[in-house]
C-alpha cells in the first residue's frame, strides 16, 4: 500500500479510531498512536468518547479528556460539536478515541456535516484508524473497516491488523480490501506472538493502564518482559514511521 506524502511530525494532525465490534483493541490502538508521538516530543490532545468503557481515559500519563457524548440514552450530535471546534482551534496531535456504540451516530455526523472537509479547510490532516481482528471477529471487523472506506470521500484510513485473538492471513486479498484500496493510507500490524510471554506482557500491561515507557520503566515487569515489550513497541512504531504520516 502506497504511503502519505510527508513526513511524521506535521502539525494539525487529527487520529480517529472507530470500529464497530467492541473488545477488539481499538482502545489500545488509540494509546498507541498518542505514545508514538509523545515519544516524539510532539504536544498530544487525548479524548475519550466511548460512553460505556473509557478505557483511554484511565490511561493517567496519556492525561485523555473523556467527553459526554451520551445523554437519556441517546447520542447529543451537539457534543461532538464542541469537539470539532476544539479541534480546529487548538494545536498539535489529536487523538479521538470512540466506542463501538458510537461508530454509527459518530460516523454519520462526520459525513453529514462533511467534518472532514471543514477539518481540511483548518489545516488538519485526518486519519481514521479501523481495527481488524482475527478470530470470531474477523467478519465484524473486516466489514466495519469496510463501510469506513467506502463511505469516505478522502485517502484516509489506516487499518490495524490485531493478531492478538488469531492470525490474519492474507488480508491484501480479501474483497473488503481490494474494494478500499483507493481509500488505504497503509496498514499496522499487531502481530502475533507467544500468548504465554509477549501475550501476557501485553495483557498486565493493559490491566495496569500503562504505556509502554510506564511498563518498561516499572519495577512490576521482569528484566525479559521489558525486553519483550521494547520489541513490541520498536517494531509497532517502526511500521507507524513508515507510514510517513502528515
Amino acid at each position: 500500500m502506497a504511503k502519505a506524502a510527508a513526513n511524521g511530525n506535521g502539525p494539525g494532525t487529527v487520529h480517529i479510531t472507530l470500529q464497530g465490534k467492541g473488545g477488539v483493541g481499538k482502545s489500545f490502538v488509540s494509546s498507541l498512536i498518542a505514545q508514538f508521538y509523545m515519544q516524539r516530543d510532539r504536544p498530544v490532545h487525548c479524548f475519550d468518547t466511548d460512553p460505556i468503557n473509557p478505557t483511554l481515559a484511565q490511561y493517567r500519563s496519556l492525561n485523555a479528556e473523556r467527553i459526554h457524548v451520551l445523554k437519556r440514552g441517546a447520542i447529543n450530535e451537539k457534543d461532538f460539536d464542541v469537539l470539532v471546534e476544539r479541534v480546529c482551534s487548538g494545536s498539535g496531535v489529536f487523538v479521538v478515541d470512540t466506542g463501538a456504540t458510537t461508530f454509527v451516530p459518530l460516523w454519520n455526523y462526520v459525513l453529514e456535516n462533511e467534518v472532514l472537509g471543514l477539518l481540511s479547510k483548518h489545516g488538519r490532516q485526518v486519519y481514521v484508524h479501523s481495527v481488524v481482528a482475527g478470530g470470531q471477529a474477523l467478519p465484524d471487523t473486516l466489514n466495519g473497516f469496510a463501510q469506513l472506506a467506502q463511505t469516505t470521500d478522502q485517502r484516509n484510513v489506516i487499518v490495524w491488523i490485531n493478531e492478538y485473538f488469531g492470525g490474519v492471513e492474507g488480508f491484501t486479498e480479501f474483497k473488503q480490501t481490494h474494494d478500499s484500496l483507493e481509500k488505504l493510507v497503509g496498514s499496522v500490524m499487531i502481530r502475533e506472538r507467544n500468548p504465554q510471554t509477549f501475550g501476557d506482557d501485553v495483557k498486565q500491561m493493559l490491566q495496569r493502564r500503562m504505556t509502554f515507557d510506564e511498563a518498561i520503566r516499572s519495577e512490576e515487569f521482569s528484566l525479559v518482559s521489558k525486553q519483550r515489550l521494547t520489541i513490541i513497541r520498536r517494531d509497532i512504531f517502526d511500521q507507524i514511521e513508515q507510514l510517513a504520516l502528515v
